[in-house]
């Protein structure tokens, strides 16, 4: 919005000096701006238990999930999200509802969903999204169903599938790879353990992390690695602390960041505490604490190199969480990062190209299911003024003044949503508005 305004005053001088400093201010360094949430679209379909996949265009792809006042409970729609306006619109349904599943970005930029629970039973049944179709068709299926299991894509395009849960087979330590060039599932060699609500991490060199996860009541310390050159696993060293349903995230240093979690219905070690795993070592270490426990949350890599953790349940007390913390890996401690508009857990988190964070549904302590999203990141201000001008650029008293300045709209307020006021006179009202 560009700005011509035209005063005859003899108190024109006043009002120049005003918006002039007011230009001032806004061309002047900017302090450094802390991280915030900003509140953005809603999904069409509350939902938990869901995933979020980052495209190669810079939507986000929503898929499945849980809602219990949903007809049928179990989520066969999708939706995608788009930065740019900010609001979700409607993609194609999977062929069959799911939830606790997984959700891998390929190589050529589809999106492999796998396995999960609906009202049939646990599934091997595996879909393809295609971004370019907005469509998914059925591909696969895997050679076990599984539930709570792992998916992690592998340097050589390939998804590793490990663990989870089966009606037929029990806590599986069964692993298999599917391959994206003829679309089907092939066995792998099995973990040394059985393993659900675990985490699979990629590491710097091609090789996959496994920490944690449960079988039954027990909960598993030692961890194992995934060499896709050998096409086995080996153990990877015992976690400080055995944990389920915790993040483990690969810092840029090539260290990876295990986070919270439960260890028991009486263990409250795992949920505030961290570690990390270095690759070369093959050992964990002891890090944080975490400023809040919590499991069930989500933990991503922001940029700057820092990892943000967001909402989950606290172990000990079972409430629901909205406060958020980031890791900072130069200093090894955790600190907090403010509070979400909404508490959630089983929610999605999903990092952005521009830098922000997308956090999206999950559910909350009056088990409510939620669409409501919200972003994380850095935020300027709404408005800015820019070119401002005077002519001329001494006023003589009862002649025309005409000033130029550009405001700029950087933010997600609506046309007409604000209006740009000249004052002659502080504290008086405007000579002219915009």
């Amino acid at each position: 919005m560009k700005l011509r305004l035209r005063i005859s005053h003899p108190s024109a001088w006043l009002g120049m000096l005003f918006l002039l400093a007011l230009g001032c201010i806004s061309a002047a360094p900017a302090a450094e701006i802390q991280p915030a949430f900003k509140v953005t679209g809603s999904m069409g379909t509350a939902r938990y238990f869901h995933t979020a996949t980052l495209l190669t265009n810079g939507q986000v792809l929503t898929v499945g999930g849980y809602n219990f006042y949903s007809p049928g409970y179990y989520l066969s729609s999708a939706e995608l999200y788009d930065p740019v306006t900010g609001v979700y619109i409607v993609t194609g349904d999977l062929g069959a509802a799911r939830y606790a599943h997984t959700a891998t970005l390929l190589a050529d930029g589809r999106v492999l969903i796998a396995g999960g629970y609906n009202k049939s039973g646990y599934l091997a049944s595996a879909e393809l999204y295609d971004p370019a179709a907005g469509t998914f068709t059925t591909t696969g299926p895997m050679i076990k169903s599984r539930y709570l299991h792992a998916a992690t894509l592998l340097v050589d395009g390939r998804v590793l599938i490990t663990g989870g849960y089966s009606a037929s087979s029990g806590y599986l330590a069964s692993a298999e790879l599917f391959d994206p060039s003829t679309g089907t599932f092939m066995p792998a060699a099995s973990m040394i353990n059985a393993r659900q609500k675990h985490t699979a991490t990629a590491l710097s060199d091609g090789r996959v992390l496994i920490t944690g996860g449960s079988v039954g009541t027990t909960f598993i310390s030692p961890s194992e690695i995934y060499d896709p050159v050998t096409t086995a696993f080996s153990p990877a060293g015992m976690l400080v602390t055995a944990r389920a349903q915790h993040t483990a995230t690969l810092l840029t240093n090539g260290k990876v960041l295990i986070a919270g979690g439960t260890c028991s219905t009486t263990c409250l070690a795992a949920g505030v505490t961290g570690e990390l795993y270095d690759p070369a070592a093959g050992i964990f270490t002891a890090t944080g604490p975490l400023v809040a426990m919590r499991y069930v949350h989500t933990a991503t890599l922001l940029p700057d190199g820092q990892v943000v953790l967001s909402g989950g349940k606290s172990p000990q007390t079972m409430n629901y969480l909205s406060s958020v913390e980031v890791f900072d890996p130069a200093m090894g401690i955790f600190s907090s990062a403010g509070a979400m508009a909404v508490a959630r857990s089983n929610h999605t988190s999903t990092l952005l190209q521009d830098g922000k964070v997308l956090i999206a549904g999950g559910s909350d302590s009056s088990s409510n299911y939620l669409s409501s999203s919200e972003l994380f990141g850095t935020f300027g201000p709404d408005l800015t003024i820019s070119g401002l001008t005077i002519a001329p650029l001494v006023p003589v008293a009862g002649q025309p003044v005409t000033v130029t300045a550009t405001v700029s709209n950087n933010g997600d307020l609506a046309a007409g949503a604000f209006q740009v006021a000249l004052y002659q006179n502080l504290g008086v009202a405007p000579a002219v508005t915009q």
